[in-house]
């Protein structure tokens, strides 16, 4: 087994289509867009593909919710892959079935072989494991959180852009249309990562339980529960808030689709905002600091929301314009957060990567489907901004304690 002191940390310079280096920051940003671009493209398109298979809309947004489920079991079993057999492998195979798949989906007979071919789009969900965890194979600890921040913000206006695109497309096209994007995109991502994308990991000796004797290092590690608690609780603020905000805009603020659509990608401005402030400055203040920061951001913004709301200062500009400090918390405190759990067993990054997406995408899921639940006629807003505040607060808490356990390690104890 490669030991952690032993662990391949490349040096060369990554050079653009160079397979002999490790891949360019814009290699990992595709990586990581396509992955984004598949689980939102088709969003609009979901009335006009229930009506072209014969089905009820609510069927139909099971290629949604069994995506969001799906992907997050990929990035549990596709860490430990990785850390086996190398980061290169794993996704270019994933890319392929990946393109394959979006194939099949263009041409399936039925909603049955559609929802399998949508299930197993969820590999390409290997890039957002992957790109952070090559990151982490590449550069120190406060560096990969300097870097984790350029690549999660030169992907960040893909949410932003990918449902209007797909709209666009629906509207022109029909909805096969988003698909051939997405299968295109596949292609050209695999393209790119099969010329560009040199294996920055060293395979580890001694098989799969060799490397399962390693396991209980990382999930007995106080540090990396906190980092990964800490980026579950802060994300998660936010997927309360695309399950509630709908609800708020059309119900409480009364307002159209279109204005909606307007408002609603506040949040996405911060975050590209955040992540250019993890970009700059995460190497000179460090990690914890930065993780810290985040979720206090976070905090304030919505204490100071609820305090209008009380006030009964209640307009859309004042709940969509505080969701600004959602966005820029989250990109303040998730790349962080991210190059932290990466780095308590860097042997073991692809593994912490998989885990940590799984618990953010699996956490969120469940607190977008409890916002939807406590929200109804006659409650306002209010319940969502308490909801978003009570897990940023948590995030703070896991925050404090991994500087904590931090400053434990520091002394000469487990960490």
């Amino acid at each position: 087994m490669t030991s952690p002191s032993t662990q391949h940390q490349p040096r060369l310079k990554a050079r653009f289509l160079d397979p002999t280096t490790p891949p360019h920051i814009g290699t990992l940003i595709l990586m990581a867009g396509v992955g984004a671009l598949s689980l939102n493209v088709f969003l609009p398109s979901l009335p006009s593909m229930a009506e072209h298979f014969g089905v009820d809309y609510s069927l139909m947004q099971l290629s949604v919710s069994l995506y969001l489920a799906m992907t997050a079991v990929v990035q549990i079993l596709i860490g430990p892959i990785s850390d086996r057999y190398g980061r290169r492998p794993v996704v270019i195979g994933c890319t392929a079935l990946f393109v394959v798949v979006s194939l099949g989906a263009i041409f399936a007979p039925t909603f049955g072989v559609f929802l399998a071919c949508r299930l197993l789009q969820t590999s390409i969900a290997t890039g957002f494991a992957m790109s952070r965890a090559i990151v982490r194979d590449m550069v120190p600890q406060d560096q990969a959180a300097s870097m984790i921040g350029y690549v999660t913000m030169g992907m960040s206006i893909v949410p932003m852009l990918g449902p209007v695109a797909g709209g666009a497309l629906d509207q022109w096209f029909g909805w096969q249309a988003s698909f051939w994007m997405l299968a295109v995109g596949g292609l050209a991502l695999l393209i790119i990562v099969y010329f560009d994308q040199g294996e920055t990991f060293e395979r580890q000796t001694g098989g799969f339980r060799g490397q399962l004797r390693e396991y209980p290092a990382l999930l007995t590690s106080q540090r990396f529960w906190g980092y990964c608690l800490a980026a579950a609780f802060a994300s998660g603020a936010f997927f309360a808030y695309l399950g509630g905000a709908p609800f708020v805009g059309s119900d409480v603020f009364n307002m159209t689709p279109a204005e909606l659509g307007l408002y609603f990608g506040a949040p996405a401005i911060g975050y590209m905002v955040g992540n250019g402030v993890s970009g700059r400055y995460s190497v000179r203040v460090g990690v914890n600091s930065m993780v810290l920061m985040g979720a206090l951001i976070t905090v304030i913004g919505m204490v100071l929301l609820l305090a209008f709301d009380v006030a009964g200062l209640q307009h859309p500009l004042v709940f969509f314009g505080f969701m600004i400090f959602i966005g820029l918390g989250n990109g303040v405190l998730l790349p962080n957060a991210n190059a932290g759990m990466l780095s308590v067993r860097p042997h073991l990054a692809g593994s912490a990567a998989g885990l940590g997406g799984a618990f953010m995408i699996g956490g969120g899921a469940g607190l977008s489907a409890i916002a939807g639940f406590i929200l109804g006629p006659g409650t306002g807003a209010a319940p969502l901004i308490i909801l978003m505040l009570l897990t940023t607060l948590a995030s703070v808490v896991c925050a404090l304690w991994v500087i904590a356990r931090a400053r434990t390690v520091a002394r000469g104890g487990e960490g």
